[in-house]
């Protein structure tokens, strides 16, 4: 639980309990090794994996896969209730959810998708509805899977997704857009290491950089409240090293106006659609917000695309409100990621185990039950079938075939 919720790296254990047995009350029979720590996170989230079932409740498949970690990818599936949404009134979080897929490939396309698919979901049941971002090949893998069992399950994609490819479509090729970009990218460089450097803008990411774009036209919206006006100011002021730093940014006006405007609007649809899922009420409000927007808007037309299309399978399979995001299964591998980083083998090896074990409620009858459905020997079961070999095991071996020569 140190590790799984307090966050602390393995070796950190042993020190902890010692320093708890000296400076409290509480008496310890022993200390564990650090080791030992963590093959019982390992074993807890194999235990995890093998005791998924069959449930009555109709629920959601969220599925998603990593970002390269070494030379492999991680294919995870989520299962979350329909019902949680309008039970918690709040976002999913990762205590809703439960592991019931883990597949870890360096090869990744709609065939090793749809292999992954069929044993996960064969010991879990058929999910109603799939949760997934607008990556192709996901969508190919899904398909693939669907029309192997010759069953239909309707597709969610996520509206987090859908935005930001909305947003990239309207502005990406823009002149405006790319002066726009390229004036906050100088003027970054020349505010860090100043005094101002905490008026840099918001970094944009290379990989999904119109997912968090938002942050960078309030950024700019407000700038222009300070800088954006005409007339001298005092010399060496910070208005003035401002105006330095990003000069222009007043001849732009017009085009930051416009893409701070829709940039806020579609951060608040989001926010109500992530919350409390899509239904007709929070279909009417997003419908509204978006149609201020030009009949000619890309963000327009897709957008409201995307929302007729949803609705409908919120209608035909669902009486709750329809989730449509897969923010969750992103913040369980940025806390994975988090974990892990500790490591000094950046690679994706059995500590890809500790995914499961980061969704739920995890309590001692969970705890104790895990550790009764897998054993060590499971686990290095498990690592030989899904990671063959790790970075740290190709260096050995060529380092020790060296040697030999």
């Amino acid at each position: 639980m140190l590790v799984l919720q307090a966050v602390v790296s393995y070796r950190s254990i042993p020190r902890i309990l010692q320093l708890l047995e000296a400076m409290t009350p509480c008496s310890l029979p022993w200390i564990p090794h650090f080791t030992s720590v963590i093959n019982w996170t390992m074993r807890l989230g194999l235990g995890l994996l093998k005791r998924v079932n069959t449930i009555k409740e109709p629920w959601a498949a969220i599925i998603d896969h990593s970002i390269d970690i070494g030379t492999k990818k991680a294919l995870v599936v989520l299962r979350v209730k329909l019902n949680t949404l309008d039970k918690n009134k709040q976002a999913i979080q990762l205590k809703d959810c439960e592991c019931i897929g883990l597949h870890v490939s360096e090869t990744v396309n709609g065939e090793t998708i749809s292999a992954a698919l069929n044993p996960i979901f064969e010991q879990s049941g058929y999910p109603d509805i799939i949760i997934k971002d607008c990556d192709r090949t996901l969508n190919k893998g899904v398909t693939l899977w669907s029309q192997g069992q010759n069953i239909i399950v309707p597709i969610v994609e996520d509206i987090g997704h859908v935005t930001a490819s909305s947003l990239k479509a309207q502005f990406e090729k823009t002149d405006d857009y790319k002066a726009f970009t390229s004036l906050t990218a100088q003027g970054a460089k020349k505010l860090r290491q100043t005094q101002l450097a905490f008026l840099t803008p918001p970094k944009l990411r290379t990989k999904g950089r119109f997912q968090s774009i938002g942050n960078l036209g309030k950024w700019a919206d407000l700038m222009l409240d300070k800088i954006g006006f005409s007339g001298p100011v005092q010399k060496e002021s910070p208005i003035e090293k401002l105006r330095l730093a990003f000069p222009g940014l007043f001849s732009i006006k017009g085009f930051i106006r416009e893409f701070s405007t829709i940039a806020k609007m579609t951060s608040n649809i989001m926010a109500v659609l992530k919350n409390k899922g899509l239904n007709q009420t929070n279909y009417d409000f997003c419908y509204q917000q978006i149609t201020t927007l030009p009949e000619t808007s890309k963000v327009r037309v897709r957008l409201v695309t995307w929302l007729d299309q949803h609705l409908a399978i919120q209608k035909k399979f669902s009486s709750f409100s329809l989730l449509v995001s897969s923010d969750i299964i992103e913040s369980l591998f940025g806390n994975f990621k988090h974990i892990i980083e500790r490591s000094p083998q950046a690679d994706m090896n059995r500590t890809t185990l500790l995914i499961p074990a980061l969704c739920g409620v995890l309590d001692e009858t969970s705890i104790v039950n895990s550790f009764n459905k897998a054993s060590h020997q499971n686990i290095k079961e498990w690592e030989g079938e899904n990671i063959p070999y790790t970075m740290r095991r190709r260096r050995q071996a060529f380092l020790c075939s060296a040697k030999n020569r």
